[in-house]
């Protein structure tokens, strides 16, 4: 690891535990999608991200291993801290493959037809839309929308006038004129596609209550970040 990259990845030693594993997985999850979009849109910026995304996953790998290593002090701690690792070293693994996927755009495309097959083959699909100036979807957030509950899709990646944006987060106002690309079903394609153009006003969902979520594996991460307070 060269000196400039162990800065990089000392700096998300500062994270802890839990942040370190929430982003790993969130970046695992979005990267493969990028990576066919790259393909099917012919994008060199989308490779590009891809790549970037690929080298942060590498910085986040040392920092968790850091972290695991100045923690472990009982076999029990080093038993529990091994099941994170492999996590870690799983959602690695996805971006390693994604980096690895968007090197075929440097394959010519008339030789590389089995891409776009392959693709609309999966039960989940990546497409694009352009918001229209009379969709209801125009000033509000992605989060006010609840895109994904209300379609099925989820905004990968989002154009607008000050250029791209990755795996978006709720915040993000959508606006006339903005490119959207997204991964889900034919069908959720097909209703997201109306409300982006404006054939059929967009529909707000009901504020429901959060159901309480059974703990996942980034919940484990306690266990890390509790140890370090009592250092």
């Amino acid at each position: 690891m060269s000196e400039q990259d162990e800065r990089a990845s000392l700096a998300h030693i500062d994270m802890s535990v839990r942040e370190i594993l929430t982003e790993m997985k969130d970046t695992s999850e979005v990267i493969v999608d990028l990576a066919y979009a790259a393909l099917m849109y012919n994008s060199e910026d989308m490779a590009i991200k891809v790549r970037e995304l690929e080298e942060t996953m590498d910085e986040l790998k040392y920092a968790i291993r850091f972290k695991a290593l100045m923690s472990s002090r009982t076999k029990e701690d080093a038993r529990q801290l091994s099941g994170l690792l492999q996590v870690a070293s799983s959602a690695d693994l996805i971006s390693d493959a994604a980096a690895d996927i968007v090197q075929l755009l440097d394959v010519p495309l008339e030789k590389r037809p089995f891409v776009s097959a392959m693709l609309y083959e999966s039960d989940e699909k990546i497409r694009a839309a352009k918001v229209s100036s009379s969709s209801g979807m125009v000033g509000h957030t992605i989060g006010q929308l609840a895109v994904e509950a209300c379609t099925g899709c989820r905004i990968i990646a989002l154009k607008n006038r000050q250029g791209w944006i990755y795996d978006p987060e709720g915040d993000v106002k959508i606006r006339a004129g903005d490119d959207i690309i997204m991964r889900g079903t034919e069908d959720g394609y097909s209703r997201l596609t109306e409300f982006a153009s404006g054939t059929i006003q967009w529909e707000f969902p009901e504020a429901a209550e959060e159901e309480e979520e059974p703990p996942s594996v980034e919940e484990e991460a306690a266990i890390m970040d509790d140890s370090e307070v009592e250092e």
